[in-house]
């Protein structure tokens, strides 16, 4: 961040010197995304202006306080968008032809033909219509995969994902669908929204796939959901507790997938988190338009059809 140094008095802290450095603080560069530090030090935020969290999603930082003051929120959107799309494509991919079977009877030594799923013609509905979700739209399409996406309001003809269903119609829709990529911000509304009713309704040999938040699902729902047979797996890279604790059955439950919070993590995408904190930093400095402000009401930036 050497142009930032070069103009601004610029502190570095871990969690436990959060409070002192906040003192006399206008702008927080909150590189730790998943750190809830700032609520127990907010009091020391004297002078805060301006807070910049490196991840598109900034649910541990809307506590009332924040959302209630006058503290501009902004967040790295766009930096995920690409990578997120093609580990979702990967994740598919790897649930429909059974590479983790594969591997498994690889280290046996054992030569057992299969046959494997197509995914071209199947039916995908994205929860979450985003910038991540639309990138997720577009690369399934891509493939041959049908894709509809659901967000807070209906719209017909979307470019990304040709219909967008409402969040409130989800259990009437999972019926229909082969694939459920959540990749919904983490909000009032979207928390535990897939829970026991929402995983009894998938279609029988659907799969589940979280890219967005743990807190979407209602894990013991999906363990339970698993177990008998109703899903015929999942893939999932975010957790209710992170890391995902030693004892959690889905370690070991067939047709699962376990990742570690990495579908967006690139080769290089700290350098860029930091890159579009200097470009936002400059703006600021200079009086422009910040770029990815986000609604602390809805608990995201705004954009069509989200």
């Amino acid at each position: 961040m050497g142009p930032i140094e070069a103009s601004a008095l610029v502190r570095y802290t871990r969690e436990d010197g959060l409070a002192e450095a906040l003192r006399g603080a206008d702008a927080l560069f909150l590189y730790d995304f998943q750190s809830s530090a700032l609520r127990d030090v907010w009091s020391s935020a004297d002078r805060l202006r301006w807070v910049h969290v490196a991840a598109a999603g900034v649910d541990p930082v809307l506590f009332p306080e924040l959302r209630e003051s006058q503290v501009v929120l902004t967040n790295s959107r766009g930096v995920f968008d690409g990578p997120i799309a093609e580990y979702v494509l990967g994740l598919i991919l790897a649930l429909a032809k059974d590479f983790a079977h594969t591997i498994e009877l690889q280290r046996q030594g054992r030569w057992l033909h299969r046959e494997s799923e197509r995914i071209a013609g199947a039916r995908v509905l994205v929860v979450g219509t985003g910038p991540i979700g639309r990138a997720i739209a577009r690369m399934l399409r891509a493939v041959g995969m049908q894709v509809t996406g659901m967000g807070r309001r209906s719209q017909a003809d979307d470019p990304d994902f040709g219909t967008v269903r409402p969040s409130a119609e989800l259990v009437r829709w999972l019926p229909e669908m082969d694939y459920v990529v959540a990749v919904a911000p983490l909000t009032e509304q979207t928390k535990g929204m897939f829970d026991e009713a929402a995983f009894a309704a998938m279609k029988p040999g659907a799969r589940f796939v979280n890219v967005g938040r743990g807190a979407l699902m209602d894990t013991s729902a999906l363990v339970a959901a698993l177990r008998d047979g109703r899903l015929a797996g999942a893939a999932l890279d975010v957790f209710e507790t992170e890391p995902l604790p030693d004892d959690s059955p889905l370690w070991n439950l067939p047709g699962v997938l376990v990742s570690p919070h990495m579908s967006g993590d690139f080769v290089g995408w700290r350098d860029t988190l930091v890159e579009v904190f200097a470009d936002n930093f400059q703006r600021w400095q200079t009086g422009r338009p910040l770029r990815n402000v986000v609604d602390k009401q809805l608990g995201y930036v705004p954009s069509r059809g989200v």
